[in-house]
Order: C-alpha cells, then sequence, then structure tokens
C-alpha cells in the first residue's frame, strides 16, 4: 500500500563574518519514477535567491543558487508533497554466472566499482564473495544487512559525511550512511551492481493520517539483479511506503543534500530539521 506524505526539510548556515558570494546546490526535491510520484515540490532561501533546477548525471533533480549580498545567515527550505511506493516484490534473481557477465557489468559499471566512501578492503572483499557463495542473489542481499548490523552499532554522532565504509567498520559503529556504504562494498564486491539512496523516511510504520512527526533524513541501499530493489540495510526491511526517494548515486558524495562554496567568514551549521506528516 503506497502513502501520501508531506515533507519539509530545513537546513541552515550561520557565519562568523558576513558573506559576500555564495554558489549552492541542494538536492532536496523528491524523485518521480519506481513507483514515487512527486505531486508538488518548492524550494525556499533566506535571503532569497534566483533558483535553477537541472537534472544531473545520476538522474537527481538540483536546486542551484547563488548569492551576492552580504549575509550571516543562510537557510534553505524545501517542501513536497509525495505519493510514495509500496513495498516492491523482489525480482526474480539471475544466477550469480549470469549477474557477473560482460552484460551487467557493462551496463552497470558506475555501480560495481569502489568509490570515494566504497573503497575496496581485503576483509570487505572476502566477506562479500562468501556471503554470496552461500546465497542466491535475491537472500544475498538480506544477508548482507544481516552481516552489517552484526558489526555496526547504529550510534549518532561517531562518524560524519566524510567517514568511509572502511572507517565504520573499523569503527564497529555509525549511522544509516555508513550502512549503506558497507553494504555496498560487499555488494560489489560479489558482482552484484549496487547504489546508494538517500532521501527520507518515516518513523513510524503506523503513523496516523494529519499527525506531523519528526522524520529523518535516511540512506539505503538498491541491488541489481534483475531490477533494481530497495532495501534499507540500518532497519531490515525493504524500502517501502515510508521512504521517500530524494537522489542516488554511487555512495554519499554523488547526492549531498547541501553543497557549495561561499566566500566568507567560517561557518556553523543551523541544524538539519525533517518534519513528516502522513495525510493518506
Amino acid at each position: 500500500m503506497s502513502w501520501q506524505m508531506r515533507v519539509e526539510h530545513s537546513t541552515g548556515y550561520r557565519y562568523a563574518s558576513p558573506v559576500l558570494s555564495s554558489y549552492n546546490e541542494a538536492r532536496i526535491i523528491p524523485q518521480t519514477g519506481g513507483g514515487q510520484v512527486t505531486l508538488e515540490a518548492t524550494v525556499r532561501t533566506e535571503p532569497a535567491a534566483t533558483l535553477y533546477r537541472y537534472w544531473d548525471y545520476w538522474g537527481s533533480q538540483v536546486t542551484a543558487f547563488d548569492l551576492h549580498g552580504p549575509h550571516t545567515e543562510l537557510v534553505v527550505t524545501g517542501r513536497s508533497l509525495v505519493r510514495t511506493a509500496a513495498e516492491p516484490a523482489r525480482p526474480e534473481p539471475p544466477s550469480w554466472e549470469a549477474l557477473r557477465g560482460d552484460d551487467v557489468g557493462d551496463r552497470y559499471v558506475e555501480f560495481l566499482r569502489p568509490a570515494r566512501f566504497t573503497p575496496d578492503h581485503p576483509e570487505l572483499v572476502a566477506a562479500g564473495r562468501e556471503l554470496a557463495a552461500a546465497h542466491d542473489p535475491a537472500d544475498f542481499v538480506l544477508a548482507v544487512g544481516d552481516w552489517v548490523r552484526e558489526r555496526l552499532t547504529y550510534r549518532p554522532g561517531t562518524t560524519d559525511v566524510h567517514t568511509s565504509a572502511t572507517e565504520a567498520w573499523k569503527r564497529g559503529e555509525g549511522v544509516c550512511q555508513d550502512f549503506a556504504h558497507l553494504a555496498l562494498v560487499l555488494m560489489r564486491a560479489a558482482g552484484m551492481p549496487g547504489r546508494y539512496v538517500s532521501g527520507y523516511l518515516h518513523p513510524l510504520a503506523d503513523a496516523a493520517i494529519g499527525e506531523t512527526v519528526e522524520g529523518q533524513s535516511h540512506a539505503w541501499v538498491e541491488g541489481w539483479f534483475g531490477d533494481w530493489w530497495g532495501f534499507d540495510p540500518t532497519n531490515a526491511v525493504p524500502a517501502g511506503e515510508r521512504h521517500v526517494v530524494v537522489a542516488r548515486g554511487r555512495d554519499y558524495d554523488d547526492v549531498p543534500p547541501m553543497r557549495g562554496v561561499y566566500s566568507g567568514g567560517t561557518s556553523s551549521s543551523l541544524g538539519v530539521t525533517v518534519n513528516v506528516t502522513r495525510l493518506a
């Protein structure tokens, strides 16, 4: 069963001295596709700026803007109305032999190779291949999730957006993006294309209609075995009606909610808030 949700995402920065100019990109508009439909979407900035939208190489919608007047704070707020996709059925998987063939390898090469936050590591490569030897491709994704949760403790504040899968694995703790990064290393090592998904998660499976609650910026993975299938390794559930897809890529480096450069003093975060309301 699909849901309809309203999402409000706000993020901001404060600067030690006035910023004279800045150039920014925001990836906070949910995607349409794969059963998910974005019905409305707006982005507002304070100070106000002229906004430009484009789709990046990975198919994510980017809101770009620049500011050229002195300002000591920047707040970016995205509001969207989304009909989410119901939990998908797992595809009928091909054999590992077919999955590792040239056709798949050529088509999805970018989702099979290491990336900035999903580098190779001999022990992780061996673990991924060992799991693949014991499971067919569909069950392999679930086994990867189990393996990751046995080795990572969910603990906010112990890693940041620059932490790689290997670093989180060695620490034994992290947040959703670390769970997703570590899962992707194992999937790719086994020969399964895997991509990183960023978006939002409604925290309540039995959410009341019309009630606004604090949501979460979230990350999960999609594996390709005959078709793309989303799985949330942090929560051990398939990606479904509570998940709102915003961006996809090889790892976090392809999908940051905010990215920019500016001329001025040092910055500090005003924090990120995500509010979600189930409407249907």
